[in-house]
């Protein structure tokens, strides 16, 4: 049996009453681990003390909070932005990121206090208790993972009574109207009135993509092998490129998503999802490799993409497919280098209108009309009769008239 657990811990609910149902339950000393991968854009150190001090008034032994939000920008962000990827063709993988880089500090932290177990407060419907249950069994096999909320029974109005008995300093109340997860990458909502699927997205669900500014507005996206690396020339940390492109897509109403997607479990789930940042990078990235990657490159690179992107929402992030695909879609980007000047319009437009790159596949010479063509308009005939001599003979020797 486990004496000590590392607790993934949000500071909410469900997390501040997990602290205490598992040391009631379970016997064990609970060390609280928060991992910042931005959640509270505006927060400062005085709410992380606060979320300190609730893991440790609930009873944990010890409460750590790691800022990742530079680990997910380089190390998660990039490699999706670089795999194009959206679950269902939809979805950029916004909570799907998060999830490996919280479970890798989950299982430093439990080796850095010699714990026998990790623990986490999702629930038995989600996608979450795999993908940090699957994460952690591949990088700490020998811990044991804990999931309380899969277990206690308690309804909401249950925790917030069980938080009351135990005077666990909680701001929630018994009515909630959105489950809300955050990240850098951007914002996913569910719960209230967008369980019906029929029924608009109610406006005040929606923040990073409330409509503050009507002037349009446009930037260049700058890329390095794929990395994006500034804004309008300025050269910057991804992180920033992010936060930045946050602010001029979300501030004109671009970034809304809202999509039925099929859940791991075989549950189907309604979500919105605000991904003003996490869009824009992917629409200027996808049409710089349209600039960039060779034709056959781009179309398999197009075909695994998909793949990639259900293994990450699958929880499969540390998986061997995922490494090979890493590898494959790495390779891949080194030639993805230029920029893209994106324009956004309220509300909630984001157009490309241009692109260039100093190793540009795109040669005007070959392309225009004009009179400086290059292109050797004589080879074509042969090209076209080779190219279609299968199916030219096909019709001559068994093709059957139309009636």
């Amino acid at each position: 049996m486990a004496r000590r657990v590392v607790l993934a811990y949000s500071g909410g609910l469900d997390t501040s009453v997990a602290v205490r149902w598992l040391i009631e339950h379970h016997g064990v000393e609970v060390v609280a681990v928060a991992v910042d991968v931005g959640q509270e854009p505006d927060a400062g150190p005085e709410h992380w003390e606060r979320l300190r001090s609730r893991a440790l008034a609930a009873g944990a032994v010890e409460a750590v909070v790691v800022d990742a939000k530079d680990e997910l920008a380089e190390e998660f962000c990039v490699p999706a932005v670089q795999a194009n990827a959206r679950y269902e063709g939809i979805y950029p993988l916004v909570s799907a990121l998060s999830r490996p880089l919280i479970v890798r500090h989950l299982v430093a932290e439990a080796r850095r206090h010699r714990a026998d177990a990790v623990a986490h407060g999702c629930t038995g419907k989600g996608n979450d208790q795999v993908r940090f249950e699957v994460g952690t069994r591949c990088l700490a096999p020998e811990l044991e993972v804990l999931a309380p909320a899969r277990s206690w029974g308690m309804s909401r109005a249950d925790s917030v009574a069980y938080a009351a008995k135990w005077e666990i300093p909680i701001e929630a109340t018994v009515e909630r109207i959105y489950s809300i997860d955050e990240n850098l990458f951007g914002r996913a909502i569910e719960c209230g009135a967008i369980e019906d699927p029929w029924a608009a997205v109610p406006e005040d669900a929606y923040t990073l993509t409330q409509v503050r500014e009507s002037e349009p507005v446009t930037v260049v996206v700058g890329f390095e092998s794929g990395v994006p690396t500034s804004l309008d020339g300025t050269a910057m940390p991804v992180r920033s490129v992010i936060e930045r492109l946050n602010v001029l897509a979300g501030s004109r109403g671009f970034g809304r998503l809202d999509m039925v997607e099929n859940r791991r479990v075989g549950i189907k789930s309604r979500e919105a999802y605000e991904c003003p940042g996490a869009l824009a990078l992917l629409a200027a990235h996808v049409d710089l490799e349209g600039l960039t990657l060779e034709r056959d490159l781009a179309h398999e690179k197009h075909r695994l993409e998909h793949r990639w992107a259900e293994l990450v929402y699958d929880g499969l992030w540390f998986s061997p497919l995922k490494e090979a695909l890493d590898a494959f879609i790495e390779r891949s980007q080194q030639h993805v280098t230029g920029e893209v000047r994106l324009r956004f319009d309220a509300p909630g437009r984001c157009t490309v209108e241009g692109r260039r790159s100093p190793v540009a596949l795109y040669d005007r010479g070959l392309a225009t009309y004009d009179r400086d063509d290059t292109f050797r308009h004589h080879d074509a005939e042969g090209f076209v009769r080779l190219f279609g001599l299968g199916v030219t003979t096909w019709a001559a020797r068994q093709r059957r008239e139309e009636p």
